[in-house]
């Protein structure tokens, strides 16, 4: 069945990185099977975007682009960007990259959908918890998102909140 055919990628992923010759392999099979199943599909995403071994970052930049991913289907943006901002190990890299890198995502689906978009937002809610080098990039990486024009009200406000400003 479909979970005991999940349970290879989804192990080679978490053990050898989703880069890995056996886990880019199975990962390949198992989505060719099931690509038209789309709850199938969101797990696929799912776990490569939660995997904690090296390499998570640039698979998850890769997926952006495959055509299992769209950026205005909220459930492929849950799956895939709301699992990384989950995932402590890269989102909160102490290079900042998780953080640059789903500001960008959510200034790209806020035009689409601001709620989604305030939801991803709300991934930066523990950022003052972080060390000081995490705290300037994330403090970064929403101030980018506040300074720009046109900003949705919905993302605005949670960003707002985040940093502690004080509004429009």
């Amino acid at each position: 069945n479909m979970t005991d055919q999940f349970a290879a990628p989804s192990i080679l992923t978490n053990t050898t990185g989703a880069e890995g010759k056996e886990a880019k392999e199975a990962l390949v099979l198992f989505y060719d099977k099931w690509k038209n199943e789309a709850l199938v599909v969101d797990k696929w995403l799912s776990v490569q975007a939660a995997c904690r071994l090296p390499g998570t970052l640039a698979g998850v930049q890769r997926l952006v682009g495959h055509e299992a991913f769209d950026l205005s289907n909220p459930n492929k943006v849950y799956a895939l960007l709301r699992t990384f901002g989950a995932n402590h190990r890269h989102f909160h890299a102490k290079d900042g990259s998780g953080y640059h890198f789903l500001a960008e995502q959510i200034a790209l689906l806020d035009p689409m959908n601001p709620q989604v978009a305030s939801r991803m937002a709300r991934c930066f809610d523990r950022w003052k918890k972080f060390d000081q080098a995490r705290q300037q990039h994330a403090r970064a990486a929403l101030e980018k998102l506040h300074a720009i024009n046109g900003l949705s009200n919905d993302v605005f406000e949670v960003v707002d909140k985040a940093l502690g400003a004080g509004g429009k």
